[in-house]
């Protein structure tokens, strides 16, 4: 499992090799398996096979092929509901849950569970690729997907055999990520030495060139994840949460 995790890689190109309904059933079921808080499962998986939902799905995660290439995709939502609902017929109380703090809890279950679903899809030989644009379309996805009230898709998962053998994706040095006992802060020369492999690799180098920048910071905050992108959608999740049930 050790190796796995080590090796990951995203596919972004799939071939057409089916998926059994065992094998997704055990993918699924190890989702469950995540840590979750309380033991409430705040989370709900939406599982798409269906070739036209796909091309609906498509558009929504901005054309990204592997979306109707990928024989599965998932859609994975921190999901209120089906606690609420239960607490409701139990005559339990759920005005506590109508709040941000509610949604913080049920995303953290929902990224566990994604995080199970896709290490168990690849101990099985299979490739996956997370979505990011979801929290970006959420309006839309929770329209198409019939989401209710105490629903909100937070990441998407595309599942399937992989149709291509990419690199494994550069990480910043395992010193740049953990402190001991208390965080300790970045000098001027640790930031350059932790960033150099990342700026020094090839594919990056043409990142910078292709968008005109001068390095590849510039790249992510001009180009890659822009002020007026975030603030824009930003202020479309928070209308989102709001029509959800979470903004009280």
């Amino acid at each position: 499992m050790l190796k796995i995790l080590l090796e990951h890689k995203s596919v972004r190109k799939y071939s057409k090799l089916h998926i059994s309904d065992n094998s997704l059933n055990s993918i699924l079921e190890a989702g469950t398996r995540a840590s979750t808080t309380g033991n409430m499962q705040l989370y709900s998986m939406i599982v798409t096979k269906d070739d036209a939902m796909k091309k609906k799905l498509l558009p929504l995660h901005f054309g990204q092929k592997m979306v109707v290439e990928a024989p599965v995709v998932i859609t994975f939502c921190a999901d209120f509901n089906r606690f609420n609902k239960w607490c409701l017929q139990r005559n339990a109380e759920t005005k506590a849950y109508d709040n941000f703090l509610s949604f913080v809890n049920a995303a953290i279950d929902a990224m566990l569970v994604a995080q199970n679903v896709a290490v168990a899809a690849e101990s099985l030989n299979m490739g996956i690729c997370y979505l990011g644009t979801t929290i970006y379309t959420a309006d839309k996805i929770i329209e198409l997907l019939n989401l209710p009230k105490g629903v909100v898709p937070i990441t998407t998962l595309v599942i399937g055999f992989p149709d291509e053998n990419p690199d494994i994706t550069d990480r910043l040095p395992l010193e740049s990520v953990v402190h001991y006992e208390h965080y300790k802060d970045y000098t001027k020369k640790e930031i350059d030495n932790f960033y150099k492999e990342k700026e020094n690799l090839e594919e990056n180098k043409k990142f910078v060139k292709e968008n005109n920048k001068e390095n590849l910071a510039q790249v992510f905050t001009d180009v890659r994840y822009k002020k007026e992108d975030n603030e824009h959608f930003s202020k479309e999740i928070l209308k989102v949460l709001k029509k959800q049930g979470f903004m009280k």
